[in-house]
Formats: C-alpha cells, structure tokens, sequence
C-alpha cells in the first residue's frame, strides 16, 4: 500500500520535470512540418490555461499545414465564440470523406442491409470540457490533435488508417474563457498550492456554465442552446460510433472511466449490450493504459447515465457509445491533496492517455460497433411493431406557439412529425424510436432510488401538451420545419380597440414589445365574448384589450404598433369596434384594468443559485426580449430598490442583515412584487417575511429509531432528496397569476424539498399538488405521503400593499419548461393587479 502511495505521490507532483515529452514520448517520431502546440502558444501544454481563441487558432493551423487535416464550423456561442470540428484521418481517408460518410450512415438505416463492418473506417468524436472551470481535457484535446496529424508512430498512422476522429476541443468556449481568464490572472510563479488561494476559488457565477448560466450537459435532450443545438445539427449529420464526454471532479479523487453505476430505470431504454457488454469492453482498454502511467481510478460509482440529456448518455440512443471520464481537478495549476500535489500537468497527461485509448479501442473493435450500431436502428423497427402503441397523439387547440415550440424540440432529434386533422401524430415506428419513448413516455418503477440527476424527462410534460397513446394511425402530412405551423389571421385596423389573446406563448412577449413602444394595456380579469370581423369569438381570463382613442398616439401609429407586434410574435389579434360585449364583462368594465409596465431585478451573486438565476435571464432576454437588471447581492445596502416595481430571488442562500432585510420588506410593502422561487419561498417563510408555513410531517411519538448498516447511510439519506419529478396540480384558473391557462390540472417540475403549507387564506393558494400528483419520476413513500400531498406549488401573500409570490417548484427549469413558464410571467407582468383579500 505504501507503494502506491509513494507512486501515486510522483505521478501527482513531478510532472513538470520532463516537459513536453512527458505527454508525448510515446509516439514520436513527429513531422517537423507540423507545429507542436508549444511551438504555436509559445508556451507549453499545462503551464497557462489555453484561451479559446488560441484553441481554434490551432486547429485551424493544423488544417491548414497537415493533409491529415479539416476544419469544420459548426455554430457560435451566446458571445459569439466559434465552435468547431476538427477530423483527422489518413490524407486518402479525408479526400474520400463524402463517400465514406454515406457508407457509414447505411448502418444507421433500418432499410438498408449492408456487412462490411470492418472495411469502414469508424467515426470517433472526442469531445471536450462542456463545464467551463473543467478545463484539463481541452488542453488534452490540443496534444490529441497534434498527435494525429503529426505523430507517424505506426500506432497512430494505423488509427488514421482505420477511423474518422472528429475533436470538440471545447463544447462551452464561453464557460471556459471565464474560467481560464480566473486561472491565469491568479496564477503564482512559482505556483501556490495552498487550496484557500484565490486561484483555486473562483467568484460567482464560475466558469462550469455557459453565457446564460446553463450547464450544457444537461442540455443535449432540450437543447435550448446555441451550444447543443449546433452540436445536435452535426450529430445527426455523422452518428459517431463512440462518443467522449471528459470532465473533472472534486480534488481530492483520482479518476473515473465507464462503466458507471447500474442504470437507475428499470428497463432503460438504451439497450443492456450498451451499459454492460460495451462499457465493459472499453473499460478494460482504460484501465490497462493508466496502470501503464501509474494513475489510479475507480469504475461503477455514484455516476449514472439514466437522464437521456448528457454527453455520455445521448449518444446511447443513437447506436453509439458515450463515454464519461472524470478527473480529479487541480481547479487552477497546482494544489495540496491528501496524496500530496496535483498539477494541471497530470490532469492533462490522464484526458490525453484515455482520448488516445478510446481511439484505440474503437478502432481495435469496429466491426462489433458498426454492427452494433446497424442492430440498434433495426431494433428500433421491430420494437416498436411489437408494441401495442403505435403512435402519439398531441395537440393544443389555444397556444399554437407553445405546440411549434415543442414541434421544434422533436425535429432537433429528428423524429417524425405529422399534420393529422387539428393535431399532430408522432409514430413509434420509426429510427428515433427511443427518442420518442423518451419525449413521451412516463415511468414511477426503478431498480435504484438515487440518482446523479433527474429521474423524470418525458419532454411533453415539459410544455404542458395534451398528448395520448394511439393504438392505429392516420399519419397525414409530413412536418418538415416550423415554418407556417402558427396561423393567425391578419389584424385589421380599428379606431376603437384591440384584443390579444392571452392564452398564446408569446403574448408576454408582446406585450413588453407594445409597452416599450408607449402604448397602455390593459387585461381582463373575466372572460368575454366579444363580435370579431363578422362572428363572435370567446375570450379567456387575461386578454389584453389595446384602446385606441385613450392612446396618446395615432390610431395609424396604434394600428402600425399592433402588427407588427402581431408579425413578429405571430400571436392572435383581433380589431373590434364596440366595447359591448355579446356575452360577459364590456371593454369599460372595471374587471378591465390597465398594467403597469414591469421593471424588473433580481439578485445575483455569492450564494444564489446560478443556474436558476441564469434561467429567468434566458427567458426574458430570448423570449420576451425583456430587460432585467441583476443585482449583485454584495451591493444590497446601496442598491435604490424603488427604481423597481417587480424583484426577483431564485434559489440560494440569502444571508441578509436585519436592515437589508428590512429594507427589502418595506419596499414590497409599498405595493411591488417580490417573486420567490424554491429554497427563496422557504427563507421568506422562515424569516417571518410573510405569514405563511412550511408543511411539517408529525414527529414519531414512540422516539424510537431503527438500527441501519452504516454503508448504507448515503443511499438510504440520498434516496430523499427530490433529484427531478413531474407533479400534478390543481390550478386557480381566475387567479391572475394563472391567467392563461385553460386546464385546471397542470405538470409541474420538482427539483427540491420545499414543501410550502396551503395558506389559511382561502384565496392565496394558486396551485396545490393534486390528490395522486405523480406523473413521473422517483419519490419515496414518505416524502409523497408526508410531504408533498399536503403541500401547495403556489402561493400569493400579501404584504402591506404589495404581494410576494412564492413558487415551491420552478417555473422555468433548465430554459424548457414552457408549460409553467406562463405562471412565472404572470408574476412579473400582472403581479400589481393581485390584492389578496385579508
């Protein structure tokens, strides 16, 4: 054991005493045509961290000097950050590369019958750091690709000769400047090793999530981002047979390789020759080339791969195979550990051994994977004809937007859409079977009870569509695109007023857009009938009335406004020319009353949880093309709350004194809306800020506790926490704050363990959690018994004549929920007009 130790030591902290070499020894001899990454940076591999630009700089001159070479661009960043492919395979391979990519696309088509498995070359996709502040395997990526395209070692020319390899240097670029910026500019010479320095700490929001604050590796099945959505578009082009996923984890680990733990479904959908027969064979390529350089790892621990959406785990649908690695992070250039110290040198050289053993057990194995891979798109046919289900039927007869939304999602993974009457059919038999088990299906049957992430996904629920097995189909027309799915009828000109449907996604949207063009709106607090064109049309709590002659504009500036606002939300709109109403409240009624355009804050910074932050920056930015200001939480004491009418505060940590606290009250008590979200609604509760209650589960009057084996403390604790599920509610449809909505049952997602009690006032609960609430997802027996059932989602209270508006759950999960989306909106543009009854 002492050895080990002492070995493993070494490998940790003299790692800078033989340069290059020390990454690239083994497969020399090197072209002298081709620039080493030094000789390009000026200084070596793990000495700085590598900004993006000189990362693509590189590439691009690799492609441009080496015949083994091409660049590809595949999208851009939020901030504009390219994002790009490098192949490298022999110079016969590359010229034939058209040719070659259709032979390897016939074995992903279920038509087609075609067995030279091994004459192929095989399609590997290295790709690298999707968290930002993960920084080793992109400059791994860098030795990697100078490897191939310079390296004429027979082992690597016999790669080239037998495999297409395509690196991702760097999957979320923005996240990785942020965080390369942080490294270097508190990078010692020499280096400090001490953890507490400033180096190894970085400032909120760090450098794991991209310009929104969105993981991207969660995002590959939502695929909200630039980022994924470009990744998605070039997937789909190539179907790579093997798929890497590089990360870095907690310093004071080693290193991880698949196979991971047991998958946590019960019948998961990838196939069991994935998770167990594959994982296996390559982990055993791992695991004899890092005993060869003396690192350590461990397989089949507390990682999984049952959400669908990672890097690791999308790829298991689509007939390859994703593969996760994790490295223990030096989170700067060097740190202390238990086992001494860790360089970022070290991290490197264990990324760049295994990049170069994935190759090689891909290559070294082809013909099992392309014949893997042609089984599973079969497979995918014949399960689904054995499946009574023979479809999906979805639709959505007010919000045309929301259902394109959700139209868009499914053809990203390219699943087949048709055009059936007033809905829409999505077949089971077809290549993308898996992918539509995994948009609609719902399980509450696992074999484990803890998971790394979400245990729910079925991405219908996601936009609150009304969707039903078939058992026979009339399919109709093929949905190519989102173009002309929303059919509005064109507004016509009116001296009187205008109606906006608020039942419409993008109606918010619209709504700022006619706001911040100066015009007055006011929404309707009943529903009406009002005489459209030359009929009648009904209309739902919320609808935005736009009055012509109470305007301080031209009714040709009104009519203009409206249009546009019209062509470019493609919301309904309609002209009327009386205030009376066929049936229900007149335009006049005082049920109709005019908004207050929002000007809205949150607080960012220490101690907030940034993904949910980033979320609401998203929606409004990308959706609502709306402003919000972010105020740092260290700024408080001298930030003017009054220049605000609406506040936000996701999840977090809210250590505010008694003055800020005070301070924040007395601004909601002059009739601004505060909006709470998560373990925020838990700390106004606890901080008596509202007058509301958490649900408390009855203590065991017997005080007794059972006896447990210690080894089991983590799964049995873990198991009751809520990693993601899919709940129903019961939803006030005449509360403001679901104005919108025509269904008194909704799905929500809960990702926490904030149980808020109903409020005793009987007009302050907006949404409760139904009487059977599961839809989908793991909850244990004693959380849906104890806790949730009695709980509410929603709450209103109010304080002084203001409101604080207190979501248990989060409306605006991961940027994809656009079926709860609406209620937090709600919030923010009708939260003035919620005066809770005392």
């Amino acid at each position: 054991m002492l050895r080990k130790l002492l070995l493993l030591l070494c490998c940790y902290s003299a790692t800078l005493l033989y340069g290059q070499d020390y990454f690239l020894k083994k497969f020399q001899p090197f072209s002298q045509q081709i620039p080493t990454p030094e000789q390009f940076l000026g200084y070596g591999i793990g000495e700085h961290h590598t900004r993006h630009d000189l990362i693509v700089a590189y590439l691009e001159k690799l492609a441009e000097v080496s015949d083994r070479a091409a660049i590809h661009y595949y999208g851009k960043t939020h901030e504009g950050r390219k994002l790009v492919m490098l192949a490298l395979t022999i110079p016969e391979n590359l010229s034939n590369l058209d040719n070659i990519k259709q032979q390897h696309l016939a074995f992903t088509d279920p038509a087609k019958t075609v067995s030279n498995y091994g004459e192929v070359p095989i399609f590997i996709n290295l790709a690298y750091n999707v968290h930002g502040n993960e920084p080793s395997s992109s400059e791994a990526a860098l030795l990697t690709a100078y490897t191939f395209a310079a390296s004429n070692s027979p082992e690597i020319l016999k790669y080239l000769k037998d495999a297409v390899i395509f690196i991702d240097p760097t999957i979320n670029p923005d996240g990785r400047d942020r965080h390369t910026q942080w490294a270097n500019m508190y990078q010692g010479k020499p280096n400090v090793s001490d953890p507490q320095d400033a180096e190894h700490n970085e400032y909120w929001p760090g450098g794991r999530t991209n310009h929104y604050w969105f993981d991207l590796n969660r995002d590959w099945l939502l695929a909200i981002n630039p980022e994924s959505r470009g990744k998605l578009k070039w997937y789909h082009e190539w179907y790579p047979n093997v798929v890497t996923d590089f990360h870095e984890m907690g310093t004071q680990s080693t290193y991880f390789f698949e196979p991971m733990k047991t998958n946590g479904s019960l019948n998961p959908i990838m196939p069991k020759e994935n998770y167990e027969d594959l994982n296996t064979l390559f982990g055993n390529y791992f695991a004899k080339a890092l005993d060869s350089i003396g690192s350590f790892y461990f397989t089949k621990e507390v990682f999984d791969g049952t959400y669908p959406g990672y890097g690791s785990s999308y790829p298991d649908l689509q007939g390859g195979l994703g593969l996760l690695f994790e490295q223990a992070s030096s989170r700067g250039h060097e740190q202390e550990t238990a086992f001494g110290k860790i360089t970022f040198p070290f991290t490197i050289r264990n990324q760049y051994t295994s990049s170069i053993t994935t190759v090689r057990a891909a290559v070294e194995n082809r013909a099992y994977m392309r014949k893997y891979q042609q089984d599973f798109f079969k497979s995918a046919l014949t399960k689904a004809a054995k499946s009574r289900i023979k479809g999906y039927m979805f639709y959505d007869n007010y919000d045309q937007n929301r259902a394109k939304a959700f139209i868009d999602k499914l053809l990203a993974h390219k699943i087949d859409v048709y055009k059936s009457g007033e809905s829409y059919v999505v077949p089971t038999k077809q290549p993308q079977y898996r992918m539509v088990q995994t948009m609609f299906e719902t399980y509450n049957k696992y074999r484990d009870s803890v998971y790394y992430d979400a245990s729910a996904w079925s991405v219908a629920n996601f936009y609150n569509m009304k969707y039903k097995p078939v058992t026979s189909l009339d399919l109709g027309d093929k949905i190519t695109g989102t173009d002309g799915l929303v059919l509005t009828e064109s507004v016509q000109k009116s001296d009187y007023a205008y109606l906006l449907d608020w039942d419409d996604y993008n109606a918010p949207a619209a709504l700022n857009y006619l706001q911040e063009n100066g015009l007055v709106i006011s929404s309707a607090a009943k529903p009406f009938t009002a005489k459209v064109g030359s009929g009648s049309k009904s209309f739902n709590y919320g609808t935005l009335m736009i009055p012509v002659s109470l305007q301080k504009k031209e009714a040709t500036t009104v009519f203009e406004l409206v249009q546009k606002a019209q062509q470019k939300f493609e919301v309904p709109v309609y002209a009327v020319n009386s205030g009376y109403s066929v049936q229900g409240i007149d335009l006049g009624s005082r049920f109709v009353q005019p908004l207050k355009k929002p000007k809205a804050a949150m607080f960012v910074g220490n101690g907030v949880r940034s993904y949910e932050a980033g979320e609401v920056w998203h929606l409004l930015d990308t959706r609502v093309h709306m402003p919000i200001s972010k105020l740092q939480m260290r700024n408080l004491s001298r930030v003017d709350l009054d220049k605000y009418n609406v506040l936000v505060m996701v999840s977090g940590r809210y250590d505010l004194t008694k003055n800020q606290q005070e301070k924040l009250s007395d601004w909601v008590k002059k009739g601004n809306t505060l909006v709470t979200i998560g373990t925020a609604s838990k700390w106004a509760i606890e901080k008596n800020m509202v007058k509301e209650k958490l649900t408390k589960p009855e203590k065991d009057s017997t005080g007794t506790v059972d006896r447990k084996p210690y080894v089991n403390a983590g799964e049995n604790i873990g198991k009751e926490s809520v990693g993601g599920i899919i709940l129903k509610v019961d939803l006030d449809i005449t509360h403001p704050l679901a104005f919108g909505y025509r269904d008194e049952t909704i799905p929500v997602y809960k990702n926490n363990t904030v149980w808020l009690s109903p409020s005793k006032n009987e007009y302050a609960t907006v949404a409760k959690y139904s009487k059977n609430p599961l839809i989908d997802g793991f909850i244990t027996i004693k959380n849906m018994e104890e806790n949730l059932k009695p709980s509410a989602s929603l709450l209103v209270s109010r304080l002084g004549s203001g409101r604080v508006v207190l979501f248990a759950d989060n409306p605006n999960f991961r940027g994809s929920w656009y079926g709860t989306n609406r209620l937090f909106l709600n919030a923010l543009f009708l939260g003035d007009k919620i005066n809770v009854p005392e």
